[in-house]
């Protein structure tokens, strides 16, 4: 179907109401003072505007079909730029996890970075605190190095508690205790005067027996650790008394015997030990050397609990 024009006035009607065929644009018939315009209130007349005689009116149709063309052209090219736009936001992220990845590639587990170092969600992370740690316990020695320190209760019979000892397989019956603030009452020789010129302020003793082998211990006791250190360095001659009694007989009165001497803290101890027959004690007779050492070790082990107990009551009780 041919579109229809309106842009040259109205459709022109007969009299019989019959169309009659359009005729060129020369030959249609005048309306008016202006030539192709049709008079005021004809039918089908429309009112332009003041126009120039014999202009044309726009083809609206085309008019609107362009514009839509255009309209179409710009979508598509919006379309096209935000894909352009996409594909280079993706080029970016994809370039820089690869330069994120780059740097670890290849390289071993212990230079690759810590996990710490990934920041994380911050929802999921707990607080911290700084590691406390408790104080280390004291040194039992401080507890008996210094009578400022040591003053826990002190006695012959508390320092060597029971009635026996056994070291080893063997097991040494406890005779009597004894002890005294009169320390050279109770030494042989030069000792009692090495004691005394030191301060000493005690002696305890104490004596055990297995087999007819005696040992007496003696701990001398000073204020201070460096006063127990210095007898023992000193020591050349003498002997702590031996202590018969409560089923051991007398020994080491006149006899050869065997002698130690040591320090730990504030206490210097010293034995001595031989035969209960009188026998003159040997380099060969070995039982008197382990018994001998047997209760020296005795008396370090009980001074060293004495400093134990009383650093554990610090701590209880600080």
């Amino acid at each position: 179907m041919r579109r229809m024009s309106f842009g040259q006035g109205g459709p022109q009607w007969g009299s019989g109401g019959q169309q009659q065929p359009q005729q060129p644009y020369q030959q249609q018939p005048q309306w008016g003072g202006q030539p192709g315009m049709p008079p005021a209130g004809a039918p089908g007349a429309q009112d332009w505007g003041a126009g120039a005689p014999g202009t044309q009116t726009p083809d609206w149709a085309a008019l609107a079909e362009a514009s839509e063309s255009r309209a179409r052209k710009r979508r598509l090219l919006m379309v096209g730029g935000g894909a352009l736009a996409t594909v280079a936001v993706a080029a970016v992220v994809a370039v820089a996890v690869v330069n994120a990845n780059s740097g670890s590639d290849g390289k071993p587990a212990g230079e690759l970075p810590p996990s710490a170092s990934i920041p994380g969600s911050t929802a999921s992370q707990q607080p911290t605190f700084a590691e406390t740690k408790p104080p280390p316990p004291p040194d039992p020695k401080d507890y008996i190095s210094s009578a400022d320190k040591d003053k826990a209760p002190l006695s012959a019979a508390g320092l060597f508690p029971g009635t026996k000892y056994t070291k080893g397989g063997t097991t040494y019956k406890k005779g009597a205790t004894a002890e005294t603030k009169d320390c050279g009452s109770v030494t042989n020789g030069p000792l009692g005067a090495l004691l005394e010129s030191h301060d000493c302020t005690r002696v305890l003793r104490a004596t055990y027996e297995k087999d007819g082998v005696a040992i007496t211990v003696g701990v001398a006791v000073f204020d201070t650790e460096k006063q127990a250190e210095k007898v023992k360095d000193a020591y050349k001659k003498g002997t702590i008394k031996s202590l018969s009694g409560k089923g051991v007989a007398a020994f080491c009165n006149t006899t050869v015997c065997r002698s130690t001497t040591n320090s730990y803290g504030r206490y210097a101890y010293f034995t001595v030990g031989g035969f209960t027959s009188g026998k003159d004690v040997t380099t060969k007779d070995r039982k008197v050397f382990t018994a001998g050492d047997d209760i020296a070790g005795l008396a370090f082990q009980q001074i060293h609990r004495r400093g134990e107990a009383q650093a554990s009551a610090a701590v209880q009780n600080p």
